[in-house]
């Protein structure tokens, strides 16, 4: 319910902003025949219409954004002058107990056309409007604002020549970046291994076989030599436990993804609020990078943002996955100073998702990611 209320507000919003812009529009048309204005002001209109949808937008075509003042002006003037009307008529029920203290030319009208003129009419026609017209902007008028959106984004879409040869680049720069960060991710792990757990297992079979050396002339020596092996045998297992790890958190095949996010906001060393919406079957690999992605965030928090509290929303809608970490710190984050995000945004990628950080001066800071996750 409290999705289904930020809705309506928002939409709501979008229809009264639409009207005005939409006038501004049309009033101001011969400025709209400079390129770069015109541009700027379809730009501007699409990432207003991609904010409510929750959709990514591209840069628009120059023809259609010099078209564009003209067809918002009308679509716009039509569907914001929609939402004028009926939340202007919603709230004249304000006017309606004082009725009495209006000239008879000049009494509040119900529904547009009914007059008040007595009490009956006022206590009948009051709540029925508010119950009518509050039903339209609750449900009727976010389903106009998302339609004038999806207007808005077809209309300004780049020509389907334009968006495959971007998306091409894009798959080829995301495709030169995974094979890097996979062969990085190869020499991490052989280099772990041959470092760390190889030296140890080879530590393991010298001592084991001094120690058979040594069975029958010293057992005080094969003790030591078997504590030893035993010590560094479990030290090896931890080191190996601990690569294995980066390659696929155990923790997701026991626990599933939202509760491995709930271990992860339990340990974090700021409070952590985690919500965990319906999410259903996800590919093990989009499981591995959301799980990735908040807890670098989380560690983030932790290490930089100076914050006292911190939120983890995730959520599925069709067949991408939404995550949301935000926290109260002291913002300025900025992911070419190692912070992670950089990593954050390398593996994301990989998965032909997107990354947005929003991090300002004196916070909040927000990152969101939306992974596709059809199986």
């Amino acid at each position: 319910m409290r999705e289904q209320w930020k809705r309506a507000f928002s939409g709501n919003g979008y229809l009264l902003g639409a009207l005005g812009t939409a006038l501004a529009s049309l009033f101001a048309l011969p400025l709209w025949l400079v390129p770069g204005l015109a541009r700027q002001w379809a730009e501007w209109h699409r990432g207003r219409a991609g904010r409510l949808l929750g959709d990514p937008v591209t840069s628009p075509g120059a023809r259609r954004a010099l078209l564009w003042p003209v067809v918002h002006g009308v679509v716009g003037g039509v569907f914001g002058l929609a939402a004028l009307l009926c939340l202007g008529n919603l709230l004249t029920v304000v006017t309606v107990p004082f009725w009495w203290a209006f000239p008879a030319y000049t009494r509040p009208e119900l529904f547009w056309s009914v007059k008040v003129n007595g009490w009956g009419t006022a206590l009948v026609l009051g709540p029925a409007q508010v119950v009518v017209l509050g039903a339209v902007a609750f449900w009727v008028l976010p389903v106009l604002a998302r339609v004038h959106a999806r207007v808005c984004l077809a209309f300004l879409s780049p020509p389907i020549t334009e968006r495959l040869s971007a998306r091409i680049d894009v798959l080829t720069k995301t495709r030169a970046r995974v094979v890097d960060a996979h062969g990085a991710e190869l020499q991490r792990i052989e280099r772990d291994l041959h470092d760390g757990t190889q030296a140890r297992l080879v530590t393991i079979a010298m001592c084991l076989g001094m120690a058979r050396e040594s069975l029958t002339d010293d057992a005080e020596t094969v003790a030591v030599l078997l504590r030893q092996a035993h010590e560094t045998a479990e030290e090896a297992m931890v080191e190996l436990r601990t690569v294995l790890q980066t390659i696929y958190p155990p923790i997701l095949a026991d626990r599933g993804l939202d509760g491995a996010l709930a271990s992860l906001a339990a340990r974090s060393r700021v409070p952590v609020r985690a919500d965990v919406g319906e999410l259903g079957a996800i590919p093990a690999a989009v499981e591995a990078v959301a799980y990735y992605v908040v807890a670098e965030a989380l560690t983030n928090v932790a290490k930089h943002g100076g914050a006292d509290r911190a939120a983890v929303r995730v959520g599925r809608a069709g067949d991408r996955l939404s995550i949301e970490v935000t926290d109260d710190g002291v913002g300025g984050a900025d992911e070419t100073r190692g912070t992670g995000i950089a990593g954050i945004r390398r593996r994301v990628l990989a998965l032909d998702g997107t990354v947005r950080l929003s991090s300002p001066e004196g916070g909040p800071t927000t990152l969101a990611v939306r992974l596709p996750c059809a199986s």
